[in-house]
């Protein structure tokens, strides 16, 4: 679990979900061109008023707790639904920026393996 590969992984993930997070309020990476699907979605999002915000607060506390390597178990469970989804969106919706999806659900996948032996209570 505390290898440096899995280090390197978590505060690469960890970083990146407090960047698009803070992205999220502040807005500093510019928004490109979306295909109508996806821009009308993200505009439903937009106009409930608290799911983006609601998402941005806990990519920022899952990146927080995965930075400085606490309840990391937790935090990348609590990631599992907001990766898939971003993949699911970008597969369905916005194919063209899919790369950054990949790579988030991918390496929350792949320290969700390094961390099994914190889940395996749970299949028991």
């Amino acid at each position: 679990m505390n290898s440096t590969f899995t280090k390197i992984l978590r505060l690469l993930l960890g970083l990146s979900l407090l960047i698009f997070g803070i992205n999220k309020f502040i807005g500093f990476i510019p928004m490109f061109e979306m295909p109508v699907a996806a821009a009308n979605f993200m505009e439903s999002l937009e106009s409930t008023g608290y799911v983006l915000y609601v998402v941005a607060i806990l990519e920022i506390i899952i990146g927080i707790l995965l930075l400085l390597n606490k309840w990391v178990p937790f935090a990348l469970i609590l990631l599992a639904p907001i990766s898939a989804n971003i993949l699911l969106f970008h597969l369905f919706l916005d194919v063209s920026d899919i790369l950054v999806a990949i790579i988030i659900a991918s390496l929350n996948i792949i320290l969700i393996y390094k961390y099994w032996k914190s889940y395996r209570p749970l299949f028991q």
